[in-house]
């Protein structure tokens, strides 16, 4: 079984976040959201992937990942001029998959529970195609699908009156007969050949197609609201299974005794935590970080930043290299892109 990872796309909602790299490469608790899905493949026993890259730094993911060797896995790249939609990334790995039932993951989508259990399911079957369903508040921006008897009856892409709240998420279960059924498809009103509407006519074909719901949480995280929530539930998760305080402090770190740290956080390599600061709960802290006089929390604060005023620093991204030093009596609340730098 073999594994496609999308890894394209431009990050609007994510800017300024997304002017200097790949939304993917976003580092939430401290690793890159699409080194999560290259993991859960991993751990699925998926080992041959191809990332599919578009014209966003694209360099920046081959320069990250490499050939693989060092996740563990084999790393083919496969280039999408446009962003012609996720059927049409599809198309471009015929060659890719040959003969093989293969997995296409999202990678800006994070799963709680990985994807052994869904990966064995459909390996075991002779179903055609495989999705995942998570009820959502808001079912008018997916996929949904449409279930009835325990049979899949439709799948619409984005409805405005959604005939059920089961969003399709972004983990598809495929073998090479989708790539007769993409050669059919048409561009939609977006000017995409669409995932969802491959599926429908999959379905219009007589081909089988199961599904199952996900345990645990899932998060497509394409804002910056999304991205925080992440960061949260991946460490409370961390938290429950490696440190009963929800603490992980990486190596060669300084914290200051008149510092609190208030878990779960996670504070990476080569940290400094000076005097008279509050971090957490709900922070992640870069590597080679120096944080001074302030209080952080429901925040991400990636590699390289200083922080160094009398602040309270909440709800915020804060990207690589930033530098703040400007003291504020209320809350602030920040999204900075790379070597951004606020000060007196």
């Amino acid at each position: 079984m073999k594994g496609i990872i999308l890894h394209g796309g431009h990050g609007t909602r994510l800017r300024p976040l997304t002017h200097t790299g790949p939304k993917q490469l976003l580092k939430i608790a401290n690793k890159p959201m699409s080194q999560y899905v290259l993991e859960d493949l991993r751990d699925a026993g998926i080992k041959d992937i191809a990332i599919i890259i578009g014209d966003v730094y694209p360099e920046k993911v081959k320069e990250f990942y490499g050939n693989g060797e060092k996740f563990g896995v084999n790393l083919t790249y496969v280039y999408q001029d446009n962003p012609k939609g996720i059927a049409h990334a599809i198309s471009l790995c015929y060659d890719f998959i040959g003969t093989d039932k293969f997995v296409v993951y999202l990678g800006d989508n994070i799963l709680r529970t990985g994807l052994l259990s869904y990966v064995k399911k459909f390996q075991s079957s002779s179903n055609d195609a495989q999705i995942l369903l998570a009820e959502v508040e808001n079912p008018s921006q997916f996929g949904v699908a449409k279930i009835q008897e325990n049979k899949i009856l439709k799948i619409i892409e984005k409805p405005k009156d959604p005939p059920s709240n089961l969003a399709v998420i972004g983990v598809y279960f495929l073998t090479p007969k989708i790539f007769e059924i993409i050669k059919q498809l048409k561009p939609s009103w977006r000017g995409e050949l669409e995932i969802t509407e491959a599926l429908q006519l999959l379905m219009d074909n007589d081909l089988q197609i199961d599904y199952d719901y996900v345990t645990g949480w899932w998060k497509d995280t394409g804002t910056p609201k999304d991205i925080l929530h992440a960061n949260k539930l991946i460490l409370e998760s961390m938290a429950q299974k490696n440190n009963e305080n929800g603490i992980l402090i990486g190596k060669n770190c300084t914290i200051d005794s008149s510092s609190k740290i208030n878990g779960p956080v996670i504070i990476d390599e080569n940290c400094v935590i000076g005097s008279s600061s509050i971090i957490g709960p709900n922070v992640s802290i870069g590597k080679n970080a120096h944080l001074e006089n302030c209080t952080i929390k429901n925040s991400i604060v990636m590699d390289d930043c200083i922080v160094n005023a009398s602040i309270k620093i909440v709800d915020s991204i804060i990207a690589d290299g930033t530098e703040i030093k400007k003291n504020e009596s209320e809350e602030s609340v920040y999204l900075l892109g790379e070597r951004s730098n606020i000060v007196l």
